[in-house]
């Protein structure tokens, strides 16, 4: 604690999380930002930001490890908050080294990880696509024989619908592995499943869901990525079984995936 104002260090990749910024402030946090040089001149909310850190690049994790080190040797930092997609590891291993309060890294992959999430729902019995890893080619040909194309081949830590390639066949499956060299083993490979995607944001206070809204996008995401379109999205009637249904699943998978006090994005 710094007098009575908890500190919390806010990591930003990207241009984000101004409405955080301000609220956190209002509710009398000392607030520190740490963000890109490339970003300084945005439209940051300085009245609500008490000191402000500049690094050329966050996902250089020892020179943040070493940076934030710098700073907690005069500041008492009692928690950490990514802004963005991207940062969300990087808050988890700062957290596990400071040993502070919140999701850790193996928590945190549930959330990250495409790979993780897909074991840990598939354990709890929560029905995911067909998928494997990238680890060993002998159980990837096994899986290519077993489960017929079309396969997404999906890096396991990027956001929403990027880096994911659609692949046809076994031919290219390994002309794209041939490229990723060893990057392979950041990759997961899945059945290709069409149809409709929803989404569902939420909060979740002492492991219960106190507020949850359900969405349907009107094109899956990567359609849209990869295809051109429109992005859209509607929330649907809270009351409908439709809403019911993902509202349930989203709890159960909220559950699985030990989130005690957070929010979240959820896709099934």
């Amino acid at each position: 604690m710094d007098g009575k104002r908890p500190v919390i260090l806010c990591l930003a990749s990207y241009f984000k999380g101004t409405t955080f910024l301000e609220a956190a402030y209002a509710e009398g946090c000392r607030v520190l930002l740490l963000t890109r040089e490339k970003l300084k001149d945005e439209s940051w909310p300085w009245a609500a930001i008490d000191e402000v850190f500049f690094m050329p690049d966050l996902r250089r994790r020892p020179d943040v490890v070493y940076g934030v080190a710098y700073l907690m040797r005069s500041r008492q930092i009692d928690r950490i908050v990514p802004l963005d997609d991207y940062d969300v590891e990087t808050a988890a291993f700062l957290r596990e080294h400071f040993r502070l309060p919140g999701l850790g890294e193996s928590v945190t992959r549930f959330f990250r990880d495409k790979l993780a999430m897909r074991m840990q729902a598939r354990a709890v019995g929560i029905a995911v696509p067909r998928f494997t890893a990238v680890f060993n080619y002998d159980r990837l040909r096994a899986f290519m024989a077993e489960v017929p194309p079309p396969w997404l081949l999906k890096p396991r830590s990027e956001a929403g619908a990027m880096g994911i390639k659609k692949v046809c066949s076994e031919t290219e499956v390994w002309q794209w592995l041939d490229k990723l060299g060893d990057e392979q083993s950041f990759f997961l490979l899945e059945q290709f499943l069409p149809g409709d995607i929803y989404h569902v944001d939420a909060i979740v206070w002492g492991g219960e869901v106190v507020f949850a809204v359900p969405h349907k996008y009107a094109q899956p995401p990567m359609r849209v990525a990869h295809e051109g379109g429109v992005f859209m999205t509607r929330t649907l009637p809270r009351d409908g079984a439709e809403a019911q249904a993902i509202l349930e699943l989203n709890r159960q998978v909220l559950q699985a995936f030990g989130l005690r006090d957070g929010v979240s994005h959820t896709e099934f």
